[in-house]
């Protein structure tokens, strides 16, 4: 009987170090707090294990003959070994919260990703080709916007003005050179008295300067709302280029008074102050 006792202990035993060495391996693609409720889940199943060879050795002596005596002694282990199962099945079950844990680095690289602001350069020179200024307002810069507004407002202004000139000098021209001294397109354009005082071929040329003039300006001016549209193409395209660019602090320009020793051929070496600009990569 003692011998039957000593193997139903024994069984009992690999039982739960079988039960403990299939945790482990299921333990392996489980994350690390399912690998901790594993760990505490063997260290009750091996307390466990202890009190029931406690508990089979204290029945061995009280119950030792009699075979429904070892069948009572087997039903409690086998419902001890059970129990045993269930909790470690419920300790080592994975949570199903749905929410997924995500370490404090990568929320860390989220948010500073979401704060920072990385313009397309290809999107930028679009819409600057399309709106003007559309390329500093997608390029959040908007304090460019008065300086392009006002560059678009004067070259539009100074077109007005100097194709309107253009077109009285022009009129008026045409009808001196046609003989018509007293039509309204060249008395409006002349000082009063001014036919009086001056020839009439000086008049003409005067006129024809002036048609000249205007009509260069007027040039001038289509050529400098060309040049503020596509300097702000360019700008919009740059500043989108350039705006993830590091600017560290050893990137830097110094500039500082010197004291210079100047030496010349024929001279004697002379001490000069000066300014020194020193740059820094």
């Amino acid at each position: 009987m003692p011998h039957k006792t000593y193997c139903l202990v024994i069984t009992t035993l690999l039982l739960c170090l079988m039960q403990a060495v299939d945790g482990l391996i299921h333990a392996q693609e489980r994350p690390r707090a399912a690998l901790k409720r594993e760990h505490a889940a063997q260290v009750e199943t091996a307390s466990d294990s202890a009190s029931l060879a406690l508990q089979a050795d204290t029945i061995a002596p009280v119950h030792a003959f009699g075979t429904g005596d070892s069948l009572v002694v087997t039903a409690q282990a086998d419902s001890i070994a059970a129990e045993n199962k269930r909790k470690l099945l419920e300790l080592t079950a994975v949570p199903t919260t749905g929410a997924t844990e995500m370490p404090a680095d990568t929320l860390l690289q989220s948010q500073l990703n979401r704060k920072m602001w990385v313009p397309n350069p290809t999107k930028a020179t679009w819409l600057a080709l399309v709106i003007p200024g559309g390329g500093q307002i997608y390029n959040r810069k908007y304090w460019k916007l008065p300086i392009f507004y006002g560059g678009f407002a004067g070259c539009a202004y100074a077109l007005t003005w100097n194709g309107k000139m253009y077109d009285d000098y022009f009129d008026a021209y045409r009808e001196a050179a046609n003989g018509n001294w007293n039509s309204s397109a060249v008395t409006d354009l002349l000082p009063p008295g001014y036919l009086d005082r001056v020839s009439q071929p000086q008049v003409l040329e005067t006129l024809r300067k002036g048609k000249d003039r205007y009509r260069r300006w007027r040039d001038m001016s289509i050529f400098a709302f060309a040049a503020v549209y596509l300097l702000s193409v360019v700008d919009a395209y740059v500043d989108a280029e350039l705006s993830n660019f590091d600017i560290t602090p050893d990137l830097s320009m110094k500039v500082e008074p010197a004291v210079m020793d100047v030496k010349m051929e024929g001279f004697s070496a002379k001490t000069s102050v000066g300014v020194q600009c020193s740059l820094c990569f």
